[in-house]
Order: C-alpha cells, then sequence, then structure tokens
C-alpha cells in the first residue's frame, strides 16, 4: 500500500507541475492581458460602471428578483460564486503562499486577479450567451457548452471541442470531490479539534478520533439538507450566509491592522520589495525567489478566485440576467472581493504576525502555514481569536463545498444527464464524512492537480472565442454606455436570443 501511494504521488507531482508550471501560469495572465487588453481593459476604463450595476445596486429590487423558473437572481448567483471562491484559500492558502513565495507573492496575487477580473468577466459573458435550458427547464452553462458550441463551431474544430468540453467537465467532476468536498472538511475538522478539542481526551473509534467522526455527521446531516435541495436551496443559504462571512472577516482583519498600524508601511514596502525576487527568500538567490512569488502568488491567487479555471461560471450562467455583460460586471466584482478585499485582509494580518521577517522575506523559526492566521488573530484577541478563525473556516469552507456541489453536479449534468446530477448530489454528500476523518493530504495534493488541468481547456475556449467577448462587449458599450440603438446580441440561439430580446423589452416598458 505505501509503494502505491508513493506511485500516485510521484505521478501527481510529475503533472501537477505540469498543471501549474509556467506553461500554465503563462497561459493563465495571457489569457487575462488579451482579454484586458481586446474590452481596453474594461476593469479600469469603465470602473465606475461596473462598481455602480454591481455592489451599489445590492439593495435594488432586480437583482433580487427571483421570479423566473429554474434560474436564480444574480445577487444569489455571485454569493454562491463567492461561496465556492471565498474558502480555505484566502486563509491558509495566503499564508502558504506568504511563507513559500515571500511577501512578494502578494504582488502576484494581485497581479493575476486584476488581469483575471477580465478572464471571469470573459468566462461568464461566454457562459450566458452559450447557455440552454435543460430537461428540468433550469439553465444550463458553463465551459462544456461554449467549448462545444463556439469552440467546435469553427471550421474543423467541431470534434475538438467536443473533446474539451468532455475533458473539462471530467476533470471538474473529481476536482468537486477533492478541492470542492474532502479538502475543505478535512480542514474544517483539524481546525475545530485544533481550536475547541485540543486539551480533550476522547476516544477512537476505526483508529479515528470520535471527535471527528461527530463533526463528520454532523456536516453530512447538514450539507444534505442543503445539497440536496437543488441550486435554489444553495443559493438561498449562500445569499444570507456569504455576506455575513465576509464582512465579518475584514472586521477582525481590520482591528488587528489598527493593532499594527505603525507596521503598515513597511508591510505593504516587502510586498513591493519581494515582488521582482529580492535576495534571501527562503535563502534563495534573486531568480529563485522571484520564480516562487510568482507561481506561489499566482496558483494562490487563483486557487483563491477560480478566475481562469471556468467553475464558477456554471453557476453564474443561472441568473435571471438577460443580458451576458451585465453577469459578467458581477464576475469582475467577484474577483475583486475575493482576492483585492479578502486575500489582502489575510496577507497583511500573515505579515503583522511576526511570522515572516520583513527585512528579508523569510518566516521566522518553524511556521504553520496552516495554523499562521488563527496565531496572528490570537496574538490580539487571545484564545477567542483562534476561535474566531476556526469558525471562520468553518464558514468559508462550508460554503466552498456547497458551491463545488453545484459546479461538479452542472458537469455530471453535461456528461450523464439530469438524472446523473441526481445521483452525483447523493454520492457527493455521502463523501462528506470521509473528508472528516482523512489523514492523508494526498487527496488535496489530486484534486489541486485536477483544479489546474481544469484550466488549460476552458483558458483555450476562452481565448478562441475572444471575437465573440469583443463583440458582445462592444454592442453592450453601445447600448448601455454610449446609449445608441443598436439591436442587442444576448444568445447564439435564435430562440433564446428573441426570448431575451422581448423580455428587455418588457423591462424597459
Amino acid at each position: 500500500m505505501e509503494n502505491f501511494i508513493s506511485n500516485v504521488t510521484s505521478v501527481n507531482d510529475a503533472v501537477n507541475s505540469f498543471a501549474w508550471g509556467w506553461f500554465a501560469i503563462i497561459l493563465l495572465l495571457g489569457t487575462g492581458v488579451v482579454c484586458s487588453a481586446i474590452t481596453k481593459f474594461f476593469q479600469f476604463s469603465h470602473l465606475r460602471h461596473w462598481w455602480s450595476n454591481t455592489i451599489a445596486t445590492v439593495f435594488h429590487k432586480d437583482t433580487h428578483n427571483k421570479s423566473e423558473v429554474g434560474a436564480v437572481s444574480q445577487f444569489q448567483a455571485l454569493c454562491t460564486a463567492l461561496a465556492a471562491t471565498i474558502g480555505t484559500g484566502n486563509i491558509a492558502g495566503v499564508a502558504a503562499a506568504i511563507c513559500v513565495g515571500g511577501p512578494g507573492a502578494v504582488f502576484w496575487m494581485w497581479v493575476a486577479a486584476l488581469l483575471g477580473m477580465m478572464t471571469n468577466y470573459s468566462e461568464n459573458i461566454l457562459g450566458i450567451y452559450y447557455r440552454r435550458k435543460n430537461a428540468e427547464n433550469e439553465w444550463s452553462g458553463g465551459p462544456m457548452y461554449y467549448l462545444r458550441d463556439g469552440l467546435g463551431s469553427y471550421k474543423g474544430m467541431k470534434n475538438v471541442g467536443k473533446v474539451l468540453a468532455v475533458v473539462f467537465a471530467c476533470f471538474a467532476v473529481l476536482a468537486s470531490f477533492g478541492i470542492g468536498n474532502l479538502g475543505q472538511i478535512n480542514k474544517i475538522t483539524l481546525n475545530m479539534e485544533s481550536a475547541f478539542f485540543s486539551d480533550m481526551a476522547v476516544p477512537a473509534v476505526a483508529g479515528v478520533s470520535i471527535i471527528r467522526w461527530f463533526i463528520g455527521v454532523i456536516l453530512m446531516i447538514i450539507g444534505g439538507f442543503i445539497i440536496l435541495g437543488g441550486l435554489k436551496r444553495i443559493a438561498a443559504v449562500a445569499e444570507r450566509v456569504v455576506p455575513f462571512m465576509a464582512i465579518v472577516y475584514v472586521v477582525g482583519a481590520l482591528i488587528i491592522m489598527c493593532c499594527h498600524i505603525t507596521s503598515i508601511g513597511a508591510m505593504i514596502a516587502s510586498i513591493f520589495k519581494f515582488a521582482f525576487g529580492a535576495k534571501a527568500v527562503a535563502g534563495g538567490a534573486a531568480g529563485t525567489a522571484l520564480s516562487l512569488a510568482i507561481k506561489n502568488g499566482c496558483k494562490r491567487g487563483i486557487f483563491s478566485n477560480e478566475a481562469g479555471l471556468g467553475s464558477s461560471v456554471m453557476v453564474h450562467s443561472n441568473s435571471n440576467v438577460k443580458e451576458p455583460v451585465k453577469q459578467g460586471l458581477w464576475g469582475i466584482f467577484e474577483v475583486f472581493a475575493d482576492t483585492i478585499i479578502v486575500c489582502t485582509m489575510t496577507a497583511i494580518v500573515c505579515l503583522s504576525s511576526g511570522a515572516i521577517d520583513l527585512s528579508t522575506g523569510a518566516p521566522v523559526g518553524d511556521v504553520d502555514s496552516a495554523t499562521l492566521v488563527a496565531k496572528a488573530f490570537g496574538g490580539i484577541f487571545g484564545k477567542p481569536g483562534e476561535w474566531f478563525i476556526a469558525i471562520a473556516v468553518l464558514l468559508f469552507a462550508f460554503t466552498t463545498v456547497m458551491g463545488w456541489s453545484h459546479y461538479g453536479s452542472k458537469a455530471v449534468e453535461y456528461l450523464f444527464g439530469v438524472k446523473g446530477a441526481k445521483v452525483y448530489r447523493i454520492i457527493f454528500v455521502l463523501m462528506i464524512i470521509s473528508g472528516a476523518l482523512l489523514d492523508n493530504s494526498l487527496a488535496w495534493d489530486i484534486s489541486d492537480t485536477f483544479n489546474g488541468l481544469m484550466m488549460i481547456p476552458n483558458l483555450i475556449g476562452v481565448l478562441a472565442l475572444t471575437p465573440v467577448v469583443l463583440k458582445l462587449t462592444n454592442n453592450y458599450v453601445e447600448r448601455n454606455i454610449k446609449g445608441k440603438d443598436v439591436e442587442p446580441i444576448l444568445s447564439y440561439d435564435p430562440d433564446i436570443q428573441a426570448e431575451m430580446k422581448a423580455k428587455l423589452k418588457e423591462d424597459a416598458e
């Protein structure tokens, strides 16, 4: 068995080095650059517009309208997507990036996010443009559909599009069980056990602490109630939990920043100082340090906000929005909220902990990235600070499980139909308890690889369909920003185009 695990680990390490190697990083950043350039850097040039049409409309009635059958509101789609993205990557992931890549990794996390805003925007508008209704009259969209019907519509690319769509769906299903389920539940269990039960002597069942069994069973029951209720129930829970947990976490981080206000300048300076490979990070040379900073910043940034993976498209496509670009604007805000706000807060908390030497960028002593944020909060708030992070991880990670259950079900639906998706949800819920019992990090490492492998076919599709992204963006800008009387472009399907056009006319009246 040990030989088998060793062989699997070796194979996974080799594939992971490709999935998250320089080819993937360049493809990722390059796609962000291309999508930004063709839209004239929409995330900056139209900042006021996307801001006023996303979070600034949070109290508007239309943003929360749930009247359409088989759809969720725009805000629910955002919260469900954020539920999946704001997870352990925002806490342990950021800490790990800094511990391995130094403070400079934060800079590259920002770069990946600023470019990723337009990658996510492009994915979302393609998802809306190529979506269709399934057998249960629910919207279905995602990379599978724009790979098959978008990329596949090009001359000689029909089979290529179909194959890439299936490949993406398969990797999405596998990743949903790993990073979307087992890894998150395992993180919850370890943090809860460490924060609340570390001083207790508890019996074991089948070699596993009864505490883990108890946590696993409770999470499976709660998960079953929410996940088996379908997207409507997942979105309803996400709409209430996600804003609350994000605001509370940011407030806690702001308090820590205020307590270290005199050091904020040194922290920000260290981020820029080590972004371009200053020596001494982890004892390495400048070139090695730069490589570590870029790779870890980009990797952890994408792990956090998922821009480029194509995963969140599968829930944004369920929005009741008529305009593809309007949901794309929410995609821009999603990346901004996840990385520029939440991850930056975590980074400052990590750098204020004293565990990172701001003059060398190297960890001080034996630093555990998994508990670094908890210790930073504990340093200010005492034991309650560590309890707070344990609860934050619980909420962040469990909402990630909710979001990924929908992603996996949509991928299975593409492969096996609506009935297959129902079976998948049951299996997904039953697997929750396994995550609580795991000691081994191999499942997490393997699913990290599948996450990277999802990215490659998706980005190929996005790059190939940049003419569609440009066409949709220009059409939207002409009508909604410049006020010109231009025919709206809303769907690749003539019937859906006519339906959405009629609804836009009704809304205008």
